[in-house]
């Protein structure tokens, strides 16, 4: 039943976007040279389809904190990664203003890619490290000058038994150097509803929990590792036990 399930939902999914794809790309063309509002403007098309795919998985999000989703206050969003629901959930309570991040290797992928970058997405190229170091440079003035949040899933891939995974520090980086809050996003038991790599999908209740903004302006380069480890510490207490990183 849960593979039929999946099936259908994938199907609804593929038909939704479908009919809805060809006008939203005409208009982030018509809208290219404007990358604010082809932000906005995805955001506010991702809040209506979102909800409607998270519905039609069988999911129910019940969302705790929503007051800490606050469109007027730029922040770095940062989720755990561990459920084929991730993009889903960023689409659904991203705030308006809020966008992604990637390695630009993602703008190749026929289809998503294209999309992904016509939305006004950002990428940054990972290839050795003055390129990463120029990315993110770059990366903070667009943030800056359009008054952007970030959405990061900080493990970079997702664990297929739903286990918090070690942090990249890539978001460490772009705290120090944009001094943006970051906000905690906890997912609890995603990967129950639809496991990793899988058409399986199991309906339910999918808590999530929006944590306090954390104050990064007094962080510093030197404390880096720091930082990363206080806010995995973080994700580890909020997560339930068979969520938490494996014990070494």
């Amino acid at each position: 039943m849960s593979k039929i399930r999946g099936i259908i939902a994938l199907t609804i999914g593929f038909i939704i976007f479908g009919i809805t794809m060809p006008p939203y790309c005409l208009a982030m063309l018509v809208l290219l040279p404007w990358r604010s509002i082809r932000i906005r403007m995805g955001n506010r098309y991702s809040q209506i389809i979102g909800p409607i795919l998270i519905f039609v998985t069988g999911t129910r999000l019940k969302i705790k904190g929503k007051e800490h989703l606050n469109p007027k206050r730029p922040a770095i969003y940062l989720n755990n990664h561990s459920s084929g629901l991730d993009p889903l959930i960023a689409m659904s309570i991203c705030p308006v203003g809020g966008c992604g991040i990637a390695k630009k290797q993602l703008a190749f992928i026929p289809f998503f890619g294209q999309i992904y970058w016509l939305s006004g997405h950002l990428l940054i190229d990972r290839s050795n490290r003055e390129s990463a170091i120029a990315s993110i440079k770059e990366v903070t003035k667009i943030v800056h000058a359009n008054l952007l949040s970030l959405w990061i899933w900080p493990e970079g891939t997702r664990a297929r038994d739903g286990r918090l995974t070690p942090f990249k520090k890539g978001f460490v980086h772009l705290a120090l150097d944009t001094n943006l809050p970051i906000v905690p996003i906890i997912s609890h038991q995603a990967h129950t509803r639809w496991p990793t790599r899988s058409i399986e999908m199991f309906p339910g209740d999918l808590h999530i929990e929006v944590l306090p903004p954390i104050d990064t302006t007094h962080w510093k380069h030197e404390t880096l590792e720091e930082h990363l480890k206080e806010l995995q510490e973080l994700y580890n207490q909020a997560l339930d036990p068979n969520q938490k990183s494996p014990k070494e």
